[in-house]
Parts: structure tokens; C-alpha cells; sequence
């Protein structure tokens, strides 16, 4: 299901092109490896792993990694979905061997109740999760990449699933990179007024590719 996911959405950016709006600072530059993982446990984070396909960027992925596999670096100590993680490793490890720290993380932003309970999470406790990883990132100077392409309908009330999510990662991300129609109300406009993180808006979530070449270039 995810593979076919992935498929119709590349097939997708190759036709679609939208422009990038900036709002505020330049793309940043990040370096590899990176790990890509969510923030709610919904399918953002498939749309955040098919755009780096699309952008030629190798990475390994995990649904809810520890602290521990973080400190693992790539392969993420070889964890497999039978162990109660999902394990993705696409990362080139001719020049990224195993072990090698990660010097990047995406968080995809958006809550999914069904997806979180298939975690064995609810949302309290996915809440506390993300932001140890958080914490650890900044601590051990890992550069993390906050991204919410789910527009609108990714979006809720204060102290909703979704916001709960934007609350613990995007304030305290290095970069954002956020939908237009994610921001109609400026949320995130206004986190990196306090926060001074660059943030990239895009039209459609489509636009995320293009950013994703100038940041890991």
C-alpha cells in the first residue's frame, strides 16, 4: 500500500512543479545521513518520504524510533517491524555505514488517532515521545526539519491531536517547511517570529521536492 502510495504521488511531482514562496530566511543546508519519522503517526510522513525519492535523497525512516536507535545512527541498530518498530533503510551505505550518526532529522507533523492506536500510542504519549526526540536532536546538534504538508485539513483547534504535534516540534525545529494552506492563519509565521527558524512555504505539498534539493545539496 505505501509503495503504490508513493508511486501515484511521484508520478504526481513529476507532472506538477508548484513555485516556493518564501516567508521568512533563507533554505538552510543540512547534511546526511537523515532519518525521517513522524509526529501523530498519519500518512504525512509517507508524503515527506515519497518527496525525498523524488529528490534523489537516500534515507533511512522509522515510524517511532527510541532515543537509542537514534544513537544507533543508520540502520538504526537493524531493528525490524517484528520488534515493533517499522524499519525503512534506504541510506547509501557505501558512504554512510551503519552506525554512522544521523546529522538530520524530518518530523512530519500530523496526528492520526487510527494511526497512533495501530502504534500502541495514544496521544499523550506520542506527545512525550516526540519531545525527548526533540530534546535529544537539539542537544547532540542534530538539525531537524519540521514539515506540515497536510494543509488545512491537518490542522484543528488549540489543544487538538494536530496542534498538540505542531506544539512539540515546530517551535523548536531548526526549519520549517509548511504548506500555504497550513498557515492560512499564520501559525507558523508566528512560531518562527519567536523561534528566528527559517520557514519555507509551498503551495502544495508537491513543492517540498525543490526544497529538499537545496537544503541537502
Amino acid at each position: 500500500m505505501k509503495r503504490a502510495y508513493l508511486v501515484l504521488l511521484a508520478a504526481g511531482i513529476l507532472i506538477f512543479r508548484p513555485p516556493i514562496v518564501q516567508a521568512q530566511g533563507q533554505v538552510p543546508k543540512a547534511q546526511l545521513p537523515v532519518l525521517t519519522t513522524s509526529a501523530g503517526q498519519s500518512n504525512d510522513v509517507n508524503t515527506v518520504n515519497a518527496v525525498l525519492e523524488e529528490a534523489g535523497i537516500k534515507y533511512d525512516y522509522c515510524d517511532v524510533p527510541t532515543i537509542e536507535m537514534i544513537q544507533a545512527g543508520v540502520g538504526l541498530a537493524s531493528k525490524q517491524s517484528a520488534e515493533g518498530f517499522h524499519v525503512e533503510v534506504y541510506t547509501d551505505i557505501a558512504k554512510y555505514p551503519k552506525g554512522t550518526s544521523y546529522k538530520a532529522v524530518i518530523i512530519a507533523i500530523g496526528a492520526s488517532l487510527k494511526g497512533m492506536g495501530a502504534s500502541g500510542l495514544t496521544t499523550d504519549a506520542e506527545e512525550a515521545r516526540v519531545k525527548k526526540i526533540v530534546d535529544y536532536c537539539k542537544k547532540n546538534k542534530i538539525f531537524v526539519i519540521a514539515v506540515h504538508p497536510g494543509g488545512e485539513a491537518s490542522r484543528g483547534p488549540a489543544g487538538s491531536d494536530n496542534e498538540r504535534m505542531i506544539d512539540a516540534v515546530a517551535p523548536f525545529a531548526d526549519y520549517l517547511i509548511v504548506t500555504k494552506d497550513s498557515n492560512k492563519d499564520s501559525r507558523f509565521t508566528k512560531i518562527v517570529e519567536k523561534s528566528k527558524a527559517p520557514l519555507t512555504l509551498v503551495d502544495y505539498a508537491l513543492g517540498i521536492v525543490d526544497v529538499m534539493k537545496k537544503v541537502f545539496s
